[in-house]
């Protein structure tokens, strides 16, 4: 007498298909609305004590700077290269901002974004890594 080997898959001695489509739709949608919070999403990264910063989208679109006067008040050159130090230290902190955002609202689906052609740009394509911002 033959034993049927899909018998420890539970049910009737099949894999019910029927449910585990319907499983892999839930998850797909649930993926496409964390990526659209994501996508809606802001983080601000600052530097100097708030001296500077900027705001960036879940995407990483920078979308505003922010400089207090004090940050301004030397017309010394080296002073004013290391204020586009201070952006570009901001903007740094934001990304790792988004990129934390991403992983967790991304992350608990692995590659299931990109094995469902899932994904926002910078988010990396199919075989990308959710949660790295792709800059």
């Amino acid at each position: 007498m033959s034993q049927n080997p899909f018998d420890a898959l539970g049910g009737g001695g099949g894999l019910d298909l029927g449910a585990l489509m319907q499983q892999a739709q839930q998850m797909q949608q649930q993926l496409v609305e964390a990526q659209q919070r994501l996508a809606e999403a802001t983080v601000d990264g600052s530097v100097a004590g708030g001296a500077v910063s900027v705001t960036i989208t879940g995407a990483g679109e920078l979308t505003a700077v922010t400089i207090k006067p004090e940050a301004l008040d030397s017309t010394d050159a080296d002073a004013l290269a290391d204020l586009g130090d201070l952006v570009v230290a901001a903007f740094r902190d934001a990304r790792a901002k988004a990129d934390e955002l991403a992983e967790e609202l991304i992350g608990p689906f692995g590659a299931l974004g990109a094995d469902l052609g899932g994904g926002l740009p910078g988010l990396g394509g199919p075989g990308g890594a959710p949660g790295q911002l792709g800059f």
